[in-house]
Formats: structure tokens, C-alpha cells, sequence
């Protein structure tokens, strides 16, 4: 199944945010995503018609199998790409939003060799 770059990024910041804090609502993405309340009501309704993503009656999302599956992919690419950056010497945060750039568009065997490489040399 395809899934838009808006969609991964979605749902990679609900992941993010159940981590850090437990517990996600649509104020919280917005707040983390900077977007509007209603843009991120209308992200959130798409992703639970599609079955990424579930609300309880409180507003809590939580991310679905398939919603966690996709999340935790591209979150991996992230992590492994800003870390791989900054072995080669690129700063932090400029390593993090060029690997926010690209985890989306990588092929999985461009992804699967760096991956590699970055185990052998940074551990």
C-alpha cells in the first residue's frame, strides 16, 4: 500500500510523541508539527479512515498495527540517517532535517547499504 510523505510524517510524530510522553492528542501534533488545530483534525480523520491511526472517546490516539509498522520504519530511517550524518560531520540539527528530507524518498536497498555502513563504522 502507498503512503504520502504527509501521512509518514504523521504518523512518525505520534509515535514520537506516545515515547516521550505516554499519551497523544491532536493538540499535541500540532503543537509539535506547528499546523493548525483543524489541519491536523482533517490529517488525523484520513489516517483513522484509513486504519493508521485510532481515537478514543477522550481524543487519544493511538497508532494501529499497520499505523505502528509504518511509523516505526521511517522513524528507524530517521535515526539511523541524522546519526549517520553526524558521523560524517554534519551538525546535529542539520543532519536531522536533511534525514527528515530524504527517509521518505530512499529506496530500502540505498537505505539497507547505508544502514550497513553505519554499523561498521560507527557501531
Amino acid at each position: 500500500m502507498e503512503i504520502h510523505e504527509s501521512a509518514e510524517n504523521y504518523l512518525e510524530t505520534i509515535l514520537i510523541l506516545k515515547e516521550r510522553t505516554g499519551q497523544v492528542r491532536s493538540i499535541d501534533i500540532a503543537t509539535k508539527m506547528n499546523y493548525t488545530k483543524p489541519s491536523i483534525s482533517v490529517a488525523m480523520k484520513k489516517l483513522r479512515e484509513n486504519g493508521y491511526i485510532e481515537m478514543d472517546k477522550d481524543g487519544f490516539i493511538t497508532l494501529t498495527p499497520s499505523g505502528l509498522e509504518i511509523a516505526s520504519n521511517i522513524y528507524e530511517r530517521h535515526k539511523v540517517l541524522t546519526g549517520f550524518f553526524v558521523a560524517l560531520g554534519v551538525n546535529e540539527k542539520t543532519a536531522a532535517e536533511d534525514a527528515c528530507k530524504i527517509e521518505h524518498d530512499l529506496s530500502e536497498e540505498t537505505f539497507e547499504k547505508i544502514r550497513e555502513h553505519a554499523l561498521k563504522t560507527i557501531g
